[in-house]
């Protein structure tokens, strides 16, 4: 079974937790996510099936969007509201002064990861040190925030809700951390909720509770629920081969440059979807300068 189903994850659920129900539901062994999602967020999470696993490396570096709510006036080890607070403190913050501050965390800036995360040094993710009650220096980290708006905030509770797109990365958590910091009364993160991840978005998903629902369906009835592996690389331009290129392709082999059509960037590692004379998608192709030809960067056979 191949192809990429888009699950709604739910809360206290974390990303492996997603990819065994969909594995023991679905009857596939190879299953995997394209990025974890933290147990308390919810969301589109993109869960890749039988020969989709091997697009995983290979994922365009795309924007996530999320909606994210925060809380002034407290601050926790997690820098969000399941860890172990730290302090609370008065606060009278307001939307003006929110807006006032947000473009200090638009563009691109420099962010250091939190110790509850899976960030490595030394070879020792972050986490396990946080939970032995270790904290070490982390180095500040280049992120894009494209889009960070304030949806909503109230006055009296200090309670309110950020749109925000980003690159791959980027932890939204710290955002509003920092956030706290700039108006020196702390904030953190109550909730989280994904709502776009590679190219994908809430209006694809389905629930973990349809996702049981389909055990012991044939697969026909599955497929109904399964994006075809290519869509996960829109991003990417397409190119049309013909019969005997699509040989060619199928048996490892590139394809000279002048010889495809279509090719409107032949910059030296341009990806493009490569389809056959039949428009079945075969895999990606790289256009390599050196060999002035599209290499195979992957095949996709349907297995």
């Amino acid at each position: 079974m191949n192809g990429i189903i888009i699950i709604d994850k739910p809360k206290d659920f974390t990303s492996f937790d997603v990819v065994a129900v969909v594995r023991k539901c679905l009857h596939e062994k190879k299953t995997g996510h394209t990025g974890t999602l933290d147990p308390m967020a919810t969301g589109v999470l993109p869960i890749l099936l039988g020969c989709a696993t091997k697009a995983q490396v290979l994922l365009p570096d795309t924007d996530k969007e999320y909606e994210a709510d925060f809380r002034f006036g407290m601050t926790t080890d997690t820098l969000d509201i399941t860890g172990k607070v730290l302090s609370t403190a008065p606060s009278d913050v307001t939307a003006e002064q929110i807006e006032k501050i947000l473009p200090k965390f638009r563009g691109e800036i420099m962010q250091i990861p939190p110790m509850y995360s899976a960030v490595s040094k030394d070879g020792v993710r972050l986490y396990e040190l946080a939970r032995k009650g270790i904290v070490t220096e982390r180095e500040a980290r280049p992120v894009t925030v494209s889009t960070l708006e304030l949806l909503n905030f109230d006055e009296t509770t200090q309670c309110g809700k950020l749109k925000i797109a980003c690159s791959k990365g980027t932890y939204i958590r710290v955002i509003c951390d920092d956030m706290g910091k700039e108006l020196g009364c702390g904030c953190v993160m109550t909730a989280l909720r994904r709502t776009r991840a590679c190219g994908y978005t809430l209006n694809d998903t389905v629930s973990i509770e349809t996702v049981r629902s389909l055990s012991g369906k044939t697969e026909s009835e599955i497929a109904a629920y399964l994006r075809p592996v290519d869509s996960v690389f829109g991003e990417y331009g397409s190119i049309r081969i013909s019969e005997s290129q699509t040989v060619r392709f199928n048996n490892g082999g590139g394809l000279m440059l002048s010889r495809v059509r279509g090719l409107t960037d032949q910059t030296d590692g341009t990806l493009y979807r490569v389809y056959s004379d039949k428009n079945v998608f075969l895999g990606l192709g790289v256009v390599s300068a050196e060999k002035d030809e599209l290499s195979v960067k992957k095949r996709f056979p349907s297995e």
